[in-house]
């Protein structure tokens, strides 16, 4: 079985009709612009409607709320990044050893995380099923990675142990209120991966 077996990917959204597609493109387009250019916390369902030139009864009948809008952002930026991790060139994607594979994983979901942190807050109060795929995905993943590597111990435990430092609020917390610079941090976790791996060579 391999690694593209095993990873619960985030699902594709059924079959719609054309125009609705077309709806739903547009006011993902443009809430992804909004929020590129001005953040997540300033961005309203009133300026996605007019950017992306609907009703504002469109942005909610499609997405229910400003919350379910920034959960189906997240939706699309996090399928974007498994794909990367499924079949993206290396060392993130598949055709590095392991054990690069392992340090390009952190490397990204550490930035990727950082850069998406107002928009998990935004998303808040959506269904919690788009968490739970992607914490899913990354475990799965970063397991697979370890028994490749062959890794003693409790694999499952030792996982959570790398995810844990790359989640949102730690890493909040670090690099916004203690002011840690994030290299700093990056280098910490490798440190870790290398106490649980052993030094290369080993």
């Amino acid at each position: 079985m391999t690694e593209r077996d095993l990873l619960p990917i985030l699902g594709q959204p059924g079959r719609e009709r054309s125009d609705a597609a077309r709806n739903r493109d547009a006011l993902i387009v443009a809430a992804q612009q909004l929020v590129s250019r001005c953040g997540a916390e300033a961005v309203t369902m009133d300026a996605v409607a007019e950017a992306a030139g609907v009703g504002k009864g469109t942005v909610f009948r499609r997405f229910g709320n400003r919350a379910g809008l920034m959960a189906r952002l997240l939706d699309e930026s996090e399928a974007a990044w498994q794909g990367a991790v499924i079949s993206g060139p290396p060392p993130l994607g598949p055709g590095a050893p392991p054990r690069e594979r392992l340090l390009a994983f952190g490397r990204s979901r550490l930035t990727s995380n950082l850069e998406r942190a107002d928009l998990l807050v935004a998303a808040s109060g959506a269904d919690t099923t788009r968490s739970y795929a992607a914490y899913s995905f990354t475990a799965t993943h970063v397991r697979y990675l370890l028994d490749e590597l062959g890794v003693q111990g409790d694999i499952a435990l030792l996982a959570t142990a790398l995810l844990a430092p790359l989640e949102v609020p730690i890493l909040r917390q670090q690099v916004d209120v203690e002011h840690m610079d994030v290299e700093r941090v990056l280098a910490g976790w490798e440190d870790l991966v290398t106490r649980i791996l052993g030094p290369l060579g080993d």
